[in-house]
């Protein structure tokens, strides 16, 4: 029987070395079944031979950990067993639809609102460039400022957007959507958060699908164009991916197959009469955009998602900014467990419609048996309490193939958009966090409403000492537990004291990691910079052409790789691309002389800014900017992040910079396009 477990492994070995969407769909639901299978060996093994029954406090310890255990293997199980249904990531759907709209007659009216408090003028004003730039004219901009400000009114002006302020901020965003509403009169209404920017083709592509009279609202992904700070502290932008990766190119569609697809609050467009049949935006909700979907969806409207990237925005740039926006996710889909037209009590939910919107919620309650896994070896050293029997052998038969499956599935299973296990890193440093959330939601306190801060200056690294200070106290716990395992050591050797060092040494290290996680890098300059390879030249005065390659570059300037030696001086300009069209942009160059090979960095000019516009159209607005990443090999990962835990850079510069990668399609590409 061992021989033949060890032997199953080898079938998601060799699924892995196609991708799972060229794969027939009978292979993707035999790997279902071997995971279920593993799953239910490895929890029939606890539940009959590893309990540890021998006193008062070691019986509910044993419970307590298999019920934790319990919880998490049933709830990963859920979504990958969603996809037991055949599904697509709905782009083809959206590129037919489109073409079938373009044949025919019907250009419905679009309000496009944008609704902000508050945001950085540049972090607005990209978002409206954007906006403004849609190739479907028949639209109308409005710019809904719950800060009313003055500057912003202006800004609105300029882009030829309308403005409006409301009196009083009651209902949060829901309620300034609301306001706008009031006074849009399109058929169709688009929703882009003021740090989002579209491409160009944006409306283009999603009419098409509302064709179909039913269909009221359509999701594309959420895409950023900067690194979330799990990302940009270890210096990985490389190497992760965000877990938002994992939502909208997995479980988005997985859930979309079962009519059930999640608003996400940005980036949509909505049939106006649709918001009409449920009120408008459910204000008194903290996550109006998942419980609007979902009363949409018991309404009888069907929700559609196409994965393509057809926007981008900005990620959190803090650790505290990116828990708080957790917390803030967590408490509002709790939350929607006790309103009318939430997934629980709504009524017009389909039975597996309801089953899906309420596994999404449940997903948050997972941190309380992640926390308890946390905590559960300082009994064996605290204690001296083994809340688990085992032996080597039963580890060997039971846990570890079970491990090893889900290791070797769950990257192929989600096409690549996560790795199996760093993609919990983030775990480690919500536990507390995110438990207290849910026990604080459980209780009826209802979170207020809090924008994440974007586009900050930061001149100096450093922590939050709110997201420190649980894991320091963690750390000396099972510090404190591990001195006491090994000290046992002298007295006894036996599995448990093995189990409760190697538990103990775990627990330590991802609290190291999760402490250096913590730590955010200082970014004078929240300007967002983008790897990329692309041929370019620099123009001297004279008009003379010397070839470059771009290695990075943003809205304020870029870093060449030089392939030829040439002196510099003022009057030189980068051009993107050999045409006689192509945007020439003015640079400023100190004076010297530049070797072959080496990197040089150059900011726009100051009064360049008909080009800076060109290129911030050209960076942010043209379709397939954004490529779908494949995670890189997992343990590839682990090392790596091994070797940033005492990696602290200074300024960001040439080589160091926080990038995210930008792909070039073709001659369609050029900046003038």
């Amino acid at each position: 029987m061992d021989v033949v477990i060890w032997l199953a492994l080898l079938w998601p070995t060799l699924l892995s070395r196609v991708p799972e969407e060229k794969r027939p769909l009978w292979m993707r639901r035999s790997l279902l079944l071997l995971l279920s299978l593993f799953s239910l060996r490895y929890l029939y093994w606890r539940c009959t031979e590893s309990l540890n029954l021998e006193s008062p406090t070691s019986t509910f310890l044993s419970l307590l950990l298999l019920t934790a255990e319990a919880w998490l293997l049933i709830s990963g199980l859920v979504p990958i067993l969603l996809s037991w249904k055949p599904y697509g990531d709905g782009r083809l759907a959206a590129i037919k639809a489109e073409a079938q709209w373009e044949a025919s007659d019907w250009r419905p009216w679009v309000d496009v609102l944008i609704p902000t408090c508050g945001e950085p003028l540049q972090v607005l004003e990209r978002c409206l460039q954007g906006c403004n730039q849609l190739i479907y004219k028949n639209r109308t901009l409005w710019v809904l400022d719950d800060a009313g400000r003055a500057e912003v009114k202006e800004l609105a002006a300029q882009y030829g957007c309308c403005y409006q302020h409301r009196s009083g901020c009651s209902g949060a965003k829901a309620g300034n959507l609301n306001a706008g509403l009031a006074n849009a009169t399109g058929e169709l209404v688009a929703v882009f958060d003021a740090d989002f920017i579209p491409q160009k083709h944006f409306l283009n592509r999603c009419i098409g699908l509302l064709l179909e009279p039913n269909v009221g609202l359509v999701q594309t992904p959420q895409c950023f164009f900067n690194a979330d700070p799990i990302m940009r502290n270890l210096g990985l932008e490389a190497w992760l991916l965000p877990d938002e990766e994992s939502f909208y190119r997995w479980i988005e569609p997985v859930r979309s197959a079962w009519g059930a697809v999640v608003c996400a609050g940005t980036s949509f467009v909505a049939r106006r009469s649709a918001l009409d049949d449920v009120g408008g935006f459910i204000e008194n909700a903290i996550s109006e955009d998942f419980v609007t979907g979902t009363a949409l969806t018991a309404k009888g409207w069907r929700l559609l998602y196409t994965a393509e990237k057809l926007s981008a925005g900005l990620a959190a740039e803090t650790m505290l900014d990116f828990v708080r926006q957790r917390q803030r996710w967590a408490a509002g889909t709790i939350q929607a467990l006790r309103l009318p037209q939430g997934p629980l009590r709504v009524k017009g939910l389909s039975i597996k419609q309801r089953l899906v919107y309420l596994e999404g919620a449940l997903h948050w309650f997972n941190t309380i048996p992640r926390l308890i896994l946390l905590l559960m070896p300082l009994s064996i050293g605290l204690l001296g309490v083994l809340p688990v029997h085992f032996t080597t052998t039963a580890l060997l038969t039971n846990l570890l193939p079970l491990w090893l499956a889900f290791l070797l599935s769950v990257g192929w299973l989600n096409r690549g958009s996560r790795h199996a296990l760093l993609a919990e890193l983030p775990g480690w440093v919500l536990a507390i966090p995110l438990a207290s959330t849910v026990f604080l939601s459980l209780a009826g306190k209802i979170l207020p409403f809090r924008i994440t801060p974007k586009h900050r200056v930061r001149e100096k690294g450093g922590i939050a000492i709110e997201l420190a200070m649980p894991l320091l106290v963690l750390m000396l716990l099972n510090g404190i537990n591990l001195l006491a395992i090994i000290s046992a050591l002298n007295i006894r050797t036996d599995a448990g004291s093995g189990l409760g060092l190697f538990w103990a040494s775990l627990n330590l290290l991802g609290l190291l990691v999760a402490l250096r996680v913590c730590w955010d890098r200082p970014c004078p300059d929240p300007t967002p910079w983008f790897k990329i390879h692309m041929e370019a030249y620099l123009l001297n005065p004279a008009g003379k052409k010397f070839p470059v390659e771009i290695d990075a570059i943003s809205e304020k300037g870029a870093d060449l790789r030089c392939k030829s030696a040439w002196p510099q001086g003022p009057g030189w300009k980068l051009m993107l691309d050999d045409q006689t069209s192509g945007t020439r942009l003015p640079m400023a160059i100190p004076l010297g002389l530049i070797t072959p090979g080496s990197i040089l960095s150059v900011n726009w000019l100051a009064n360049n800014l008909e080009e800076v516009k060109a290129l911030k159209n050209w960076l942010f607005s043209r379709p397939k900017a954004w490529p779908d990443r494949q995670a890189a090999p997992e343990w590839k990962t682990f090392f790596i992040l091994l070797s940033r835990l005492a990696w602290f850079p200074k300024t960001p510069k040439a080589g160091s910079r926080s990038l995210i990668p930008q792909q070039i399609t073709g001659a369609a590409d050029c900046l003038h396009s």
